[in-house]
């Protein structure tokens, strides 16, 4: 991978770690879109993995956009379809790569996740905050919008009124208060997170990866479906995995558990 994002596969666990905590892990300004990029790309193109992990070095977990970047449209007198183009092309990609991932992947928010950072976790399936950690949907603080989709991933994580509460003030909310709203799923002291994260994973990976993959696309599809439409790619999806060896395989240690019992 490149120098933004370490990638390290343990089994059928990926752990992608954003290590470039001198510079807070911003998205913009260097290889992080890349590296993102090839990292889901090569995650999607391997059968083997079931589960993602995502998290990062130092003590802010995501700070979004590079400021001193940004700087840059209003100094060198960028039109503005440049500038529209620039986000199509950047960090947009990043936001379709992450959040269409076919594995469950898990955000151990180390830190602080701040703008496109907060939206980074809302990328992800579960959320895990260490103690320490705060988000903030801070565009408006800076006279932006969230240009990475912030304004579509929010509200389906913490709901209308939460996301424009956080959206309008852009003011952070702590480690406690996005348990309490739904935006993390548990909030644990700095130096378990990591073990917790992996803990989960493994309970999640224990499960057949054509199954785990299945279920999340229909979590992913049902959010704007129809009922009706998800009932059918539902049906659809069970002929598969009936016809899976893991199906086979699952049924057959139950069965024989159960009579052994």
């Amino acid at each position: 991978m490149g120098s933004f994002l370490l990638f390290e596969k343990n089994g059928p666990v990926v752990t992608l770690t954003m290590n470039q905590p001198e510079l807070r892990n911003v998205l913009t300004g260097n290889s992080a879109v890349e590296d993102f990029v090839d990292a889901c790309s090569r995650i999607a193109c391997d059968p083997t993995v079931r589960a993602v992990i995502l998290t990062a070095a130092g003590t802010v977990f995501c700070a979004g956009g590079n400021l001193k970047d940004m700087r840059r449209y209003s100094e060198e007198k960028v039109d503005p379809i440049t500038i529209s183009d620039e986000y199509r092309r950047g960090i947009q990609r990043l936001t379709l790569a992450l959040y269409n991932l076919e594995v469950p992947v898990i955000a151990a928010v180390n830190g602080g996740a701040i703008g496109a950072g907060c939206d980074l976790a809302c990328m992800c399936d579960i959320r895990i905050a260490a103690s320490s950690a705060y988000f903030a949907e801070s565009f408006v603080k800076v006279g932006i919008v969230p240009g990475d989709g912030g304004a579509w991933l929010l509200p389906r994580v913490v709901g209308q009124s939460w996301a424009a509460e956080m959206s309008f003030t852009g003011d952070p909310i702590s480690a406690q208060e996005a348990l309490d709203c739904g935006l993390v799923s548990r909030v644990v002291p700095g130096e378990e997170l990591l073990e917790v994260a992996n803990k989960l994973v493994q309970r999640i990976v224990s499960n057949p990866g054509p199954a785990l993959r299945m279920t999340k696309r229909l979590l992913r599809e049902g959010q704007h479906m129809r009922l009706e439409s998800l009932l059918e790619l539902s049906a659809t999806y069970q002929a598969l995995a009936h016809k899976t060896s893991e199906h086979e395989e699952a049924v057959a240690a139950f069965l024989e558990k159960r009579h052994r019992a």
